[in-house]
């Protein structure tokens, strides 16, 4: 079998999970035996990936494919890439429009059994395979505009380009239940339309040589050797991550344990805005920004904390919650991401309850026995999820879908 795989980016050119779980997605079927064929718009190595054939759609430096416009919809026409040397790629939208052509070519010349596109950043060129090559199209949803725009309204355009994608697709798989019934509700894709399959943890989690820094985070340490307790976030900076919620429920919990040091590891366009409720809270000496950080040392962040909170506001799943879970911390979630449904043993609320959030922070902080349970019964959990268990529903999700087409 041979796939045509329609991505947006993979390691180590990544900007968050996406990347990640396309390349462990791919790894897995490769593993049974498929073929594929995997386009990204844009030029670069790609170390890890060589199970499949990765093709690049244009020219460009990995920097202006996610450069503030692919995960800001407000951003898509943006003039973010240098006129001088790409006339006629300036925005999110003209790269999509370049994305499309190379597909258009790529299936003039070959013969994938079926296509598989991440997101709507592909589905446009997941459209066209199927309408003018009769190609059974899987529409994988890993965030919809809903969950990027904290529920709100977000960018019609991109809520046009999904509807079109979901209603067009042959099969729809969805990362959770939640991301499922948002789609049949603000979409109206049928139910019997979309299969849920879990993401799993990334598997150089389990196999990567990974030794804690003590170089890297001497203060953290040093703070934890004093009776501190650490909890960190991690991930992009945006309103769909509620770390604004978190802030403020940062600020309930230290006025109570003053020994509390909160971590937010990562950047994007919240970033002045949260520096700033911090002193407004009076917390400043309590929070602790590293920005943008990946591979050994976002390891030691997990390493080093207490508490992990994951404070989304809607998150289709949520791979840090795993990563954290590997590395023996305490997991606090909300009940709007698709990660709770499969951890158990994870404390969840309400983004909103900042109150409640704030208190199992200070339940977790003041009983070790708590923290000590939590900490190994998460790492059973996270651990039933296998990257080989999701390419064996993939392919039977591809088998049916290509035996309808030809039948």
């Amino acid at each position: 079998m041979k796939i045509l795989m329609l991505g947006w980016e993979l390691p180590p050119h990544n900007s968050g999970g996406l990347g990640i779980a396309c390349l462990n997605m791919a790894r897995a079927l490769s593993k049974e035996g498929v073929e594929i064929d995997f386009i990204i718009p844009y030029t670069a190595t790609h170390p890890q990936a060589s199970f499949m054939n990765v093709l690049s759609a244009t020219s460009l430096d990995p920097i202006y494919r996610y450069g503030g416009g692919a995960y800001e919809s407000l951003k898509i026409f943006e003039k973010n890439i240098p006129t001088t040397d790409r006339k006629n790629l300036l925005s999110i939208r003209d790269v999509q429009k370049e994305y499309c052509n190379f597909v258009k070519k790529y299936l003039l010349t070959n013969s994938p059994d079926i296509i598989h596109a991440h997101d709507w950043l592909t589905y446009e060129a997941g459209i066209l395979a199927k309408k003018e090559f009769g190609l059974p199209l899987i529409a994988h949803v890993h965030a919809t505009e809903f969950d990027r725009s904290g529920m709100n309204s977000g960018n019609p355009l991109i809520h046009e380009i999904e509807y079109e994608g979901l209603m067009l697709a042959d099969k729809v798989i969805a990362v959770s239940e939640s991301t499922k019934r948002i789609i049949h509700e603000k979409y109206k894709i049928p139910l019997s339309k979309i299969d849920v399959v879990y993401n799993s943890l990334d598997e150089e989690y389990n196999t990567d040589k990974y030794n804690f820094n003590h170089d890297t985070y001497k203060y953290i340490e040093s703070l934890k050797k004093s009776g501190h307790t650490i909890v960190s976030t991690v991930g992009r900076f945006t309103i769909q991550k509620g770390l604004q919620y978190l802030m403020r429920a940062a600020a309930m919990a230290i006025s109570k344990n003053p020994k509390l040091i909160f971590i937010f590891a990562g950047d994007g366009e919240e970033r002045n805005a949260l520096i700033s409720l911090a002193a407004e809270l009076g917390i400043a000496k309590n929070v602790i920004f590293t920005g943008f950080i990946r591979g050994h040392k976002l390891r030691d962040i997990y390493s080093i904390s207490d508490i992990f909170v994951m404070s989304s506001i809607s998150e289709p799943f949520g791979l840090t919650a795993l990563e954290a879970a590997h590395h023996q911390d305490a997991l606090i979630l909300t009940k709007q991401s698709g990660v709770s449904e499969i951890l158990w043993s994870a404390f969840t609320y309400d983004f909103w309850d900042e109150q409640k959030l704030a208190d199992e922070i200070l339940a977790i902080a003041s009983h070790p026995s708590l923290k000590a349970t939590l900490q190994k019964n998460i790492r059973n959990e996270y651990r039933k999820i296998s990257w080989s268990q999701v390419a064996k529903k993939c392919l039977k999700i591809y088998n049916k879908n290509i035996k309808l087409k030809r039948n």
